[in-house]
């Protein structure tokens, strides 16, 4: 019995202290009216004795409303139930109030005679409906707290679903690429395991938190961009630029990588000869990233899903979480030309 107790105090402390201060705190107000329309004089208000009578009648009706009627029987909707005792707690307060309270501490006065139910529910509702009042309040905060948690919780489960989401895909491309390669026993076939074993590295090991350097990201990106360049050889035009003025930013992993994927796949699978792929990073010194990559295609070739797949699908779905108001994309393909413009706004990277 003992360690429920103290098991129930550890868990319940803050709300147990929080109903004492409500507790305290409403008595003085309650003692405070009560001397005032007892003297009618000012400075005269006091605590006196049998007020803490009366309040206790009403904060143990408050007390079993909050931590047996609410919770026991409202929050299973038996509403019938609930009304029926609610009434009859409400009596029983009445009861004490006016046959035992008003009897032992006024007994030659207003212990005489009963007020009237109206009178009565005036003078006793008000304490218990605040009481009850403030444990809603509690109640809505731990509540939207544990929301919060709960959404942060999803969130962080989602991102990592789509990371890992992610990898596979980028993998299973090149290891198509790569077994192509072997069985023609082409001599870049090292260049390209060197440069896959780097990129699988980064991916792998440096880009598990939700946000890394974007020195690093770019230096992954060049990485990955020269693994895919290895492949075309001279058959197109492949550039890559970045422009970073400040580097002191991060961003989250990954983001960028599926769009140069994406030009990639489409370009090389609808052209043989004359691959066009530009990809530019620029970042001001705010912070403002603007990223564009652009690729040719033939429009012989099926492009109806160039702006769809489970690449792309993911990206948007990530910079929906961890670019919430702060990006904004476009895509568009026209003129043979598949373009994506994304603005993001980075976050600095933490200082001790």
């Amino acid at each position: 019995m003992i360690l429920k107790a103290v098991f129930f105090f550890k868990k319940n402390y803050e709300e147990i202290i929080f109903q004492i201060i409500v507790s305290i705190s409403l008595f003085l107000f309650y003692s405070y009216n009560q001397g005032v329309s007892l003297y009618n004089e000012p400075g005269t208000e006091k605590i006196i004795p049998y007020e803490l009578s009366f309040f206790c009648n009403y904060m143990v009706a408050a007390m079993l409303i909050n931590y047996v009627l609410l919770p026991k029987i409202y929050s299973k909707k038996r509403f019938t139930l609930f009304f029926v005792a609610l009434a009859l707690l409400i009596s029983i307060v009445i009861l004490i109030d006016e046959f035992v309270l008003e009897k032992i501490y006024f007994p030659d006065t207003r212990g005489v005679y009963f007020p009237g139910i109206l009178f009565t529910l005036i003078e006793t509702l008000p304490t218990i409906v605040v009481f009850v009042g403030f444990k809603f309040a509690w109640d809505y905060n731990k509540k939207q707290s544990e929301i919060e948690t709960l959404k942060t919780l999803v969130q962080e489960s989602e991102l990592q679903f789509l990371k890992s989401q992610i990898n596979p895909h980028f993998l299973f491309n090149n290891l198509n690429n790569l077994y192509a390669y072997a069985i023609e026993k082409s001599p870049k076939t090292p260049s390209i395991i060197l440069e896959l074993a780097s990129v699988l590295r980064y991916m792998l090991y440096d880009c598990k938190e939700d946000y890394v350097s974007l020195s690093k990201e770019i230096m992954h990106l060049k990485n990955f961009t020269a693994l895919y360049k290895l492949q075309i050889e001279h058959r197109g035009d492949i550039q890559f630029n970045s422009g970073v003025k400040r580097p002191h930013f991060t961003i989250a992993p990954l983001i960028l990588m599926v769009f140069i994927e994406n030009a990639f796949k489409h370009s090389t699978a609808s052209q043989s000869e004359n691959i066009v792929i530009h990809i530019n990073i620029d970042v001001s010194e705010v912070g403002e990233l603007l990223f564009t990559c652009k690729n040719g295609f033939s429009p012989i070739a099926n492009t109806n899903n160039l702006s769809k797949g489970i690449g792309l699908i993911n990206v948007k779905k990530r910079l929906h979480l961890l670019y919430p108001n702060a990006h904004d994309l476009k895509i568009t393909d026209s003129n043979n030309i598949f373009n994506v413009e994304l603005i993001l706004q980075l976050k600095p990277i933490e200082t001790c």
